[in-house]
């Protein structure tokens, strides 16, 4: 019987463009240069080559295979070979340096749902043709490197294929963006809002404006501060700390990486209360990430964990944290941190990426109480 992996790439291949000349991200930017511009920025363009910690994780599974080439180097002209371990990345190849490239994610013809994790299927692109690109704009112009056409998954399900769910071998959920029924329209909304200026060097339809192809993320210190609001009430030794995640997705969605509170009692300028002392897990409640098991054994890479579990808050949660202080008296002051880590500190240690600015944790936002 064939592995789903198998399926997924025979897929991939069989509808895969395998006639038509690729186009890489270079020749996008002779008409769309402020959009390739945007995209080289973006953790889009990062993939193999460019992702510290995407690289260490991807060669601890495996120096052999890397099953992580159809959403990370999907258009690698030999990714049988790739994902099979008969061939490895190379840094000499458009094909895999482009990363998740223009040419990818404008061939999409459809995403297939399934289990373990969903399937980009690729457009057919006549053998001697200029290839077709699809997308979202109305009417839009043709040029001598491409056809252009309208394709209405790019505002339903072009992000689903890749940004969906993902289950390890063990049906062990490793990633989880979506819920059941969403579409990519929330997504495209927040992560590629409208900017100034036409998608083309020559604006020929005055259309004024594009959607960015930055990929806002959690990268980005101005983007990252606008996904979760904090509040807090405190009264005697009672202290409530209401979060609320104000995405259309979970808080945490990536099993390397880690978001926690620091939060800080002080009265005259000493610190009376901290929830943590040293490790921001010891605070079980404010410390948010993925936890997995192989066998009952606690592991960090969960690509063949046997059970695992989240803790975090879903898509527009609101929860309070409970906390017992010292009894306040008029100007004690509060302080609320919330950190994102990158890379988590066991994470980092296991692919030895330990001291990597990855692993610094960066502030995303910090609110101050003062009693009355």
């Amino acid at each position: 019987m064939k592995s789903p992996l198998f399926i997924f790439v025979y897929l991939l291949l069989i509808l895969s463009p395998v006639h038509a000349k690729y186009r890489d991200n270079h020749s996008c930017a002779e008409c769309h240069e402020k959009i390739v511009d945007e995209f080289q920025h973006s953790a889009h363009s990062w993939g193999y080559f460019k992702d510290p910690l995407h690289r260490k994780i991807a060669d601890k599974i495996s120096t052999q295979k890397y099953d992580c080439a159809p959403c990370h180097m999907p258009m690698a002209d030999n990714i049988e070979a790739i994902v099979t371990g008969k061939a490895r990345p190379d840094p000499n190849n458009t094909t895999h340096t482009d990363a998740v490239s223009c040419y990818f994610c404008h061939t999409i013809a459809y995403v297939k749902k399934a289990h373990r994790f969903n399937v980009n299927v690729m457009a057919h692109q006549a053998d001697n043709y200029k290839p077709t690109l699809y997308g979202r704009l109305e009417y839009p112009d043709h040029n001598d490197q491409h056809s252009s056409v309208t394709n209405p998954i790019y505002a339903k399900k072009v992000c689903t294929g890749c940004h969906s769910h993902k289950l390890n071998e063990n049906n062990v959920t490793i990633f989880h963006a979506m819920k059941e029924g969403q579409t990519s329209e929330s997504c495209i909304r927040c992560h590629m809002p409208e900017l100034p200026g036409g998608s083309e060097k020559m604006d020929r339809r005055s259309r004024g404006h594009h959607a960015s192809h930055a990929f806002l993320g959690i990268h980005d210190a101005a983007f990252r501060k606008k996904g979760l609001d904090i509040n807090v009430t405190a009264q005697g030794t009672q202290l409530q700390v209401l979060l609320h995640n104000k995405m259309d997705h979970p808080l945490i969605i990536q099993s390397a990486r880690a978001k926690f509170l620091h939060i800080s009692l002080s009265r005259d300028k000493k610190v009376l209360w901290q929830n943590y002392q040293k490790d921001p897990r010891e605070d079980k409640q404010g410390y948010f990430g993925y936890h997995f098991k192989k066998d009952g054994k606690p592991i960090v890479i969960p690509y063949h964990s046997t059970e695992g579990f989240v803790h975090n808050l879903g898509a527009q949660e609101r929860r309070t944290l409970q906390y017992t202080i010292p009894a306040l008296k008029k100007g004690d002051r509060i302080v609320v941190t919330y950190y994102v880590q990158l890379a988590k500190t066991d994470c980092a240690k296991a692919v030895d990426l330990t001291g990597s600015p990855l692993t610094h944790p960066e502030v995303i936002t910090k609110i101050e109480w003062k009693a009355r």
